[in-house]
């Protein structure tokens, strides 16, 4: 299980790590259930991995404007396993979402009255 915790009072986040070649990054990622993609991550943190950038997707944003992103390829490891991840690259803070939990198999177990968050894997 992975744990993750509150920050601002009422913002989930959650440490993953980010790989590109042989430059490994931990980064805290915003937990997004209204995310359907991978993992969002900032022009700094894609710069620092030497990300390449293979294409745009058209993506619609919380207000349903729909806006161009860059998106890159990388791989992510989840309490010892290892995926390949589509990474959206945007100047909003790091983002995981939906797809990620589903590619490595995770609950996310979200208490709000709590302020805890964790990420459970189940078969």
């Amino acid at each position: 299980m992975i744990k993750g915790e509150f920050i601002k009072g009422n913002i989930p986040i959650v440490k993953a790590s980010i790989a590109s070649g042989n430059i490994t990054q931990e980064t805290y990622f915003l937990l997004d259930t209204g995310f359907t993609g991978d993992l969002q991550i900032t022009p700094t943190i894609a710069k620092d991995l030497g990300l390449e950038i293979t294409g745009v997707t058209n993506t619609k944003i919380a207000n349903g404007e729909i806006v161009a992103v860059p998106t890159a390829s990388a791989f992510s490891t989840m309490e010892g396993v290892t995926k390949s991840v589509q990474v959206l690259v945007s100047k909003s803070m790091p983002f995981m979402g939906i797809s990620f939990l589903t590619k490595f198999n995770y609950k996310a177990i979200v208490d709000c009255k709590n302020k805890t968050v964790a990420l459970k894997r189940v078969s």
